[in-house]
């Protein structure tokens, strides 16, 4: 026993203290092998290709940067999917044989690393797993619009279990994007506008994803959780005009009220690592800002875990330094500990040579690297083991937030839920197709994975008819007359209309992803913004002829933003929005459409009237001004919004010692969800308010006639705020306290009032 302990490095110990053997292995690495650490260059696909035998071989591109730094810190995207990448089913590895080839390239990569070290495998998983054979789950605006935490906890667990079975490990998912500004194309990767709802909903995500804070208690994951990459910090969705990589003009203010609550929740969850945004805050790019990533991330919350560069921005940061060497001193400094296909970090070891960086500093990060390593456990099994989820599970899962994302808007005429008895015209761009229902971000889909609208409509079995009427872009109306004619024919007519995120083989695309040149039928995603959010020409056209039949029509809407969509607020006789609902959105909207489950979604954003309104959000400074002298300055529908097929009442609220309470009656004939909302609106208080802040939210579910008393605490949560001093704190003042089905609903209901003082004092750690 005492010779082997003599003969075996601490470092390849299992039992002792993580930090102990990070420390050892740092202290036997040169400064070649530690810039490697940190450098993530390769796009994982070119990593790899197929023989013709089925298998897979290694190419000379992995050769090579293995030999370049003397190991591998980590790859992105082996196992990625996408037009971007050019794999599909006939070039990339599958649910079956993903794992193998993980296991070569980390066989490779291990044996070619004088210390052993193995790599990181980083992958995307913005709404599932961005592989081959991925369960693909609604993307994140849908996710808001459940007002679901725990649903979406286990949709994130079984997301994590699939990369994790593959051999992947570290997970890239969007939830720090703050939905300001619907024409940016990625507010489909947004939880919402609101920054209480989308902090619930990222420490669901990590949560879920990565167990409970720091994994297990001896700090390590458990081999079905996957450590997670919270993006993008900081800011990214104030983006001006709603242009991909744009400036944010963004006060400080604004950065720690709106931006920077979903982050900490995030941080306070225990999530394992953060990506620095493009954009820049006050004239500092996120990657180069130490005040953001030290001062802020590391000093003033205390995150202990790994930050990681958004694709390319270290080398952007050339622009202000002078060269990329430069740009890689200051991202290091700044906090950044892993890049992403930058040249900058490349020459780490250089640029500590020259003085410009401390080698302290790339000890740091190195560190970070390597902790993370061991508490995935990779020294001692780099190779997955365990076998791959069930897909079922996955597709239940997916289709169960589907379903509670499907947003009823408005159903004037009561024409929903449709009487199994009717004649349904099913009619538009969407209707039947899966492939629009699926988001940016996602992998290929086998033939016969999924369901449209119409596909689930027709196996209910009533009867369908189904005209396109027009494409989802362009002028061609040539369709429209079959439309009508089949709308005028039946009892009711199902409008799908919307947008599209999916790529094609025909995008092009810049070096980090994002779609360079839109083509036919793209209207969303990363890289496609909008100036105007109106629905295409052609898609109007068919509205207007639709209704001009008579025939009362339900309007669908798919899409990856809240659309401006006056001429169906005023004259659809229902409109839902589904969002991107995943391939099994259409059972999921089939499902509502004819009663077979209650709407229960709620608006995570509000929906404008037009462009020309925004910024349109529900908590914007409490200022008395007017509207606009030709159109109204309040949206078409509000943050919070949802009808169900039955109503509810809310009574006052009640102060209980620090509980306030509210009855909610169903007050209807049929069974339904209500999701009741807590707002706080400040009267006395040292900063200038917003009109109205979510700091609470449950649904309840109830009979018909049923009541039930709702209870929320009152404590840090719910009362804090970002005082003079930029330091969030319970701070003495007066609130109002409003409980409603929406924000509107809110600004007219009964309050009571709350006198905050010193007995609400906050505990150390409160929430930004």
């Amino acid at each position: 026993m005492t010779a082997t302990r003599q003969t075996t490095p601490l470092y390849r110990d299992p039992t002792a203290p993580v930090d102990d053997r990070v420390r050892d292995l740092l202290s036997r690495m040169t400064p070649r092998e530690k810039a490697g650490q940190l450098n993530q260059r390769m796009y994982g696909w070119d990593a790899y290709r197929r023989t013709p035998d089925g298998g897979f071989e290694l190419t000379d591109a992995l050769y090579a940067e293995t030999e370049r730094f003397a190991g591998l810190g980590a790859l992105y995207g082996l196992l990625r999917a996408d037009a971007w990448s050019g794999v599909d089913h006939t070039t990339g590895s599958g649910a079956e044989d993903g794992a193998e080839l993980a296991h070569l390239v980390q066989r490779h990569v291990v044996e070619h690393s004088r210390l052993g070290i193995p790599a990181l495998f980083v992958e995307e998983v913005p709404h599932g797993h961005m592989a081959l054979d991925g369960t693909v789950l609604p993307v994140n605006l849908a996710v808001g619009a459940t007002w679901d935490p725990g649903l979406y906890e286990r949709a994130a667990a079984h997301a994590a279990a699939e990369l994790r079975a593959r051999g992947g490990h570290v997970a890239l998912v969007s939830a720090l994007d703050i939905a300001r500004d619907p024409r940016w194309g990625r507010t489909e990767e947004c939880f919402g506008e609101d920054p209480y709802l989308a902090a619930r909903l990222t420490e669901a995500l990590v949560r879920g994803m990565q167990g409970e804070p720091l994994g297990r208690p001896d700090g390590l994951f458990a081999p079905d959780k996957a450590p997670v990459v919270l993006k993008h910090f900081a800011g990214q969705g104030a983006t001006v005009g709603g242009r991909n990589s744009a400036e944010s003009e963004l006060g400080l203010r604004e950065l720690h009220e709106i931006h920077l609550p979903a982050a900490h929740a995030g941080v306070r969850a225990g999530a394992a690592a953060v990506m620095a945004a493009y954009n820049e805050v006050d004239g500092m790019p996120c990657c180069g800002n130490r005040a953001l990533l030290t001062g802020l991330l590391r000093h003033r919350w205390g995150f202990d875990g790994l930050v990681m560069a958004d694709g390319l921005a270290v080398d952007r940061l050339a622009r202000i330094t002078g060269d990329k060497v430069a740009a890689g001193a200051l991202a290091l400094h700044a906090g950044i500990d892993l890049s992403l296909w930058d040249e900058g970090f490349t020459h780490l070891e250089e640029a500590v040579e020259r003085g410009l960086v401390s080698e302290e500093a790339l000890d740091t990060a190195v560190a970070r690297v390597l902790r993370l390593k061991f508490r995935l456990g990779l020294f001692e099994q780099p190779y997955s083991t365990g076998p791959f989820p069930d897909p079922a599970v996955g597709r239940d899962l997916s289709t169960a937030l589907a379903r509670a994302a499907v947003t009823l808007l408005h159903n004037d005429q009561g024409v929903l839920p449709v009487s199994t008895g009717s004649r349904i015209a099913v009619l538009g761009p969407h209707a039947d197709t899966v492939a629009h229902q699926l988001g940016d971000y996602t992998a290929p889909q086998r033939s016969g994975t999924g369901i449209s609208v119409l596909d689930a409509l027709r196996c209910t079995g009533i009867d369908v008819r189904h005209a396109k009427g027009c494409a989802l872009t362009g002028d061609d109306l040539s369709g429209i007359p079959e439309a009508i004619a089949e709308a005028a024919a039946s009892d009711v007519a199902v409008l799908v209309l919307g947008g599209s995120s999916a790529r094609t083989p025909g995008t092009e695309f810049d070096a980090n992803g994002a779609a360079r040149t839109v083509v036919s039928e793209m209207t969303c995603g990363e890289g496609v913004d909008l100036a105007g959010l109106r629905l295409g020409a052609a898609q109007r056209a068919l509205f207007d002829a639709v209704t001009a039949t008579g025939t009362p029509t339900v309007v669908v809407l798919i899409q990856g933003r809240p659309h401006a969509v006056p001429e169906a607020a005023e004259r659809a006789a229902a409109l839902l929005t589904a969002w991107y609902p995943g391939p099994w959105g259409g059972e999921a909207i089939a499902d509502v459409l004819l009663g077979r489950a209650e709407p229960v979604g709620r608006l995570p954003v509000s929906v404008p009237r037009s462009a020309g309104q925004l910024p349109v959000h529900y908590n914007h400074k409490d200022i008395e001004y007017g509207g606009y002298a030709d159109d109204s300055a309040e949206p078409l529908y509000g943050f919070g919004h949802g009808l169900a097929y039955t109503n509810f009442a809310y009574g006052p609220p009640r102060l209980s010692g620090r509980t306030v309470e509210v009855d909610v009656t169903n007050t209807g004939e049929r069974h339904g969800r209500t999701v009741a909302q807590l707002y706080l609106r400040r009267l006395v208080t040292p900063v200038w308010p917003r009109a109205l802040e979510l700091r609470g939210f449950t649904a309840v579910e109830l009979e018909p006639g049923e009541c039930c008393t709702v209870a929320f605490a009152l404590g840090p949560d719910q009362l804090a705020q970002v005082g003079p001093d930029l330091e969030t704190a319970v701070l003495p003042g007066t609130v109002e306290i409003r409980v409603a089905e929406s924000a509107r609903r809110a600004l007219t209901a009964v309050p009571v009032g709350l006198r905050v003082d010193q007995s609400f004092t906050a505990p150390d750690e409160t929430p930004l």
